[in-house]
């Protein structure tokens, strides 16, 4: 079994754990730690909230594997082993084998929810990047990055969501594509998390804004490292605040197709994330010095918002 980073354990310390209590580890797991996307999912059906926090804990678990605190005392060789046996046992549980509570709630999940496995194979693959790659010199070698370690939970979650029937039962109708709208929405994600985290990915020698933006506004990397905030920085810093916000409206397009149940939670959590763009720029791109988040009043009142959004098709 691969060893996983001892503050990423609530289930596995657990492996006896009832599937009822599995869920719920999953829940408190969520909570804990991402809490905008959690405030989401509880708008959700019970069965479906439960089954996007068991997937949401797998990506953790596998993000942990490379971004915990103890991980970053490891050689690259360990992690490299560790993502292996990762892979092997994600192999093992799509073929219904079961270790732990993990496991089961996932089992449990892909039973409900079929699925394939290749978006989660691809986020192992967005975890193999950065064992060797901490910089990118076009956006489209990140672009391809943000997809694996984040655009895949699109595809991981949109059986989940499921598609509005209003678009699928009439014999003239066929049933609606939302693949690409669903990577979209993980992209945006993703390039929000990078410009939110500057400050904290430098500390590890990352650097995920594309070395061709940091030439394009005469920015360099060591400006970066020293946590220059200057007029060129700013300008950079906005240039990427307008991309990320570019990929939320191409998502937008397929909310509109998914179940009347997972509207108004998909919108919430667009909407909310999205937020964390606006937030940069109320603190004038200084994301060296703080993190940019959403107010958990400004949440509230975009619940309602997002409502009335979600009752048009």
């Amino acid at each position: 079994m691969t060893q996983l980073a001892p503050d990423s354990s609530i289930i596995n310390a657990q492996a006896c754990l009832s599937l009822d209590e599995a869920y719920e580890a999953c829940r408190k797991e969520t909570a804990q730690w991402a809490k905008t996307f959690y405030l989401g999912t509880m708008l959700l059906p019970s069965i479906k909230r439960r089954a996007i926090w068991a997937i949401y804990v797998w990506c953790r678990r596998t993000d942990e594997l490379m971004d915990s605190a103890e991980a970053q005392t490891r050689p690259v060789s360990e992690l490299a082993n560790r993502l292996d046996q990762w892979e092997e046992r994600t192999r093992a549980m799509f073929a219904g084998q079961v270790l732990d509570g993990l496991d089961a709630v996932m089992a449990d999940t892909l039973e409900r929810f079929p699925q394939s496995i290749q978006p989660y194979l691809d986020m192992i693959e967005g975890q193999r990047m950065d064992l060797n790659q901490h910089r990118y010199a076009t956006f489209q070698q990140l672009e391809l990055y943000c997809y694996r370690v984040a655009g895949t939970v699109g595809l991981m979650t949109q059986h989940v969501m499921g598609l509005d029937p209003a678009y699928t039962t009439a014999p003239w109708s066929s049933s609606p594509e939302t693949s690409d709208a669903a990577i979209a929405l993980g992209i945006a994600n993703q390039l929000t998390n990078i410009l939110r985290d500057v400050g904290e990915d430098r500390g590890r020698g990352r650097i995920y804004i594309p070395q061709e933006d940091l030439d394009r506004f005469g920015y360099s990397e060591a400006d970066l490292m020293a946590g220059r905030l200057n007029s060129a920085w700013k300008d950079l810093m906005a240039f990427q605040l307008e991309r990320a916000r570019e990929w939320f409206a191409r998502s937008e397009a397929g909310v509109r197709w998914l179940s009347q149940d997972a509207r108004w939670p998909v919108w919430a959590s667009l909407r909310l994330y999205r937020g964390i763009l606006d937030s940069i720029e109320r603190l004038d791109y200084d994301v060296f010095n703080n993190r940019a988040y959403v107010s958990r009043w400004m949440k509230l009142v975009d619940l309602p918002l997002s409502y009335l959004m979600a009752q048009a098709r």
